[in-house]
């Protein structure tokens, strides 16, 4: 991959993200917080069990829970 192929992709990745966040500027504090603890989960469990599938989904729905439950 080339350097110029590789900048269109992290561009391309970059707009993604900035038009999702966009679209979650009205969310509720609660709605936001489950979701960035779903994120970072997903993230932990992917890392605690080497990137296994079926870790990355329980440390996204536990984070979820988190999260939820956090902002009570």
């Amino acid at each position: 991959m080339t350097l110029n192929n590789k900048k269109i992709i992290n561009a391309v990745i970059a707009l993604t993200l900035v038009t999702l966040l966009a679209g979650c500027s009205n969310w509720s504090k609660r709605n936001r917080n489950t979701a960035i603890g779903a994120g970072l989960g997903a993230i932990g469990g992917s890392v605690l069990t080497h990137g296994d599938g079926l870790g990355t989904l329980g440390g996204a729905a536990l984070g979820g829970v988190i999260g939820n439950q956090s902002s009570r």
